[in-house]
């Protein structure tokens, strides 16, 4: 069995982080979310991945390397263009061959992983095995239909008005079926080519496609909320570890991962935190769910349920919170007179101000 993981896509709801940096690398709990994602698909048994890449290619091929790192072999396969989820499949013909596979979105989380997912599929192999979670608001989802007895009826993608509130989580398992399904399918009125399409002609050609109901966690990364909320999670399972320099002034409270070479003097840390190597915290207070990358400067500030990148400062800042702060940022206070606010943002930003 191969996996197909796609890691293309400009990450338009993580802008401005994303236009410097791939969707699919932006860290949670200081590893990328891809990287949790390539982990459950070695924990599976998987060995051979084929990763899609688009315009941020050099930097998933940085950051992957040739996969020895996970106990993987990974092939990278370029999309042009972001042409659709059935598109990907299409230009991995070659290397899938006919082997059975998992598609896996690089940019969606799943706890625990998929190994009883692939187990299961191995041994039953319908033709198509998706997961499903109830949403609150599905029209930004594939959506699924179930009929009374739970089989897979009808799908269809962002539609409108949904037939019911399962959405499709990033984890597909395929047999080799589904090569003659995309390309059996046109592109939709967003021109790409869908995944939903293609397996609702599995469906119409009577060919097994099976569900389970993810009961688990499960999030599309897409954007900051969602980011936040995937942090929180993980750092719940985090294993304290002091590996930097505490001074005797510091109180650490709960849960707290402390990098190499990291330093934190006169500070109050309630975990769940992880800080990176080499990042120094001072006369400050970093809050539950917060992740800190490496290289960072905290001083004279409090941050709480926030995600740091590497290189960021935040210097005499009296609170911070639910923020996804980039590289390299410089977070200052504003002078106090004249009472203005003084901003230079990248295009797409989002700003909340209070009055």
């Amino acid at each position: 069995m191969k996996a197909l993981v796609l890691s293309g896509g400009a990450g338009t709801r993580l802008r401005p982080i994303t236009h410097t940096s791939a969707k699919q690398l932006v860290p949670v709990a200081n590893k990328p979310v891809l990287f949790y994602g390539l982990e459950s698909i070695a924990a599976a048994g998987i060995r051979e991945v084929g990763i899609i890449v688009g315009d941020t290619a050099a930097e998933i091929r940085a950051a992957v390397g040739d996969g020895s790192r996970f106990g993987l072999d990974v092939t990278y396969l370029p999309q042009a263009a972001p042409l659709g989820l059935a598109h990907a499949v299409l230009i991995a013909r070659d290397f899938l061959a006919d082997d059975d596979f998992v598609m896996y979105l690089g940019d969606n989380f799943v706890v625990g992983g998929i190994t009883d997912l692939v187990d299961d599929f191995r041994a039953t192999r319908p033709d198509a095995r998706i997961l499903l979670t109830k949403v609150p608001d599905p029209r930004a989802f594939g959506v699924a239909e179930l009929d009374v007895e739970g089989r897979v009826v009808r799908l269809e993608e962002k539609p409108p008005s949904p037939r019911s509130d399962l959405a499709l989580v990033g984890v597909y398992l395929f047999t080799p079926a589904v090569h003659q399904a995309v390309r059996a399918i046109t592109p939709s009125l967003r021109g790409e080519l869908e995944i939903t399409d293609a397996l609702q002609w599995l469906i119409d050609h009577h060919h097994p496609v099976t569900s389970t109901i993810v009961s688990g966690y499960w999030k599309d990364t897409g954007n900051v909320a969602d980011m936040l909320e995937v942090n929180r999670s993980v750092l719940e399972l985090l294993t304290p570890a002091d590996e930097g320099t505490v001074d005797a002034a510091t109180e650490i409270i709960g849960r707290v991962r402390i990098g190499p070479g990291a330093t934190v003097h006169g500070s109050r840390i309630v975990g769940p935190v992880t800080i990176g190597a080499r990042t120094t915290i001072t006369n400050s207070y970093v809050g539950p769910s917060t992740s800190i990358a490496e290289d960072c400067r905290i001083t004279d500030s409090e941050i709480e349920y926030s995600i740091v990148l590497s290189g960021s400062s935040v210097h005499g800042v009296g609170r911070v919170e639910a923020s996804l702060i980039g590289r390299n940022v410089e977070i200052t206070p504003a002078p106090p007179i004249p009472a203005a606010h003084r901003l230079v943002l990248g295009d797409h930003s989002k700003v909340q101000i209070s009055s």
